[in-house]
């Protein structure tokens, strides 16, 4: 739905993917309201807890292994550009020159 009246236009993803650290089922419970997919995989103490309540622990949630492998891409990527101090740190104080500085050891990479 677009924004009325100034200000950016209200966008949300359709998909997101976590780790586990984002496993909450409050989370999961604000992703679904919202209508957003998500791939977030169990943390250990909370598949045990299911498992040990039974029937009553319910149904795990879904969880997509080759859609959360595509996440390691995008890690891989943040972690290369963090290697330059200047984005790291985010010297530039302007969304507009850091965005420029991103660009810019995007294609260093690159090349």
């Amino acid at each position: 739905m677009p924004r009325l009246g100034p200000g950016r236009p209200r966008t949300k993803p359709t998909h997101v993917i976590g780790d586990k650290g984002y496993s909450s089922k409050a989370i999961r419970t604000w992703l679904r309201a919202r209508g957003i997919a998500h791939t977030i995989p169990g943390r250990a103490d909370q598949i045990r807890n299911r498992l040990r309540r039974g029937s009553r622990g319910g149904r795990p949630p879904a969880f997509d292994k080759a859609v959360y492998k595509r996440r390691n891409v995008v890690e891989r990527c943040f972690n290369r550009l963090k290697q330059w101090r200047g984005i790291a740190t985010r010297y530039e104080k302007t969304a507009r020159s850091f965005q420029a500085a991103v660009a810019l050891a995007s294609l260093l990479m690159w090349a």
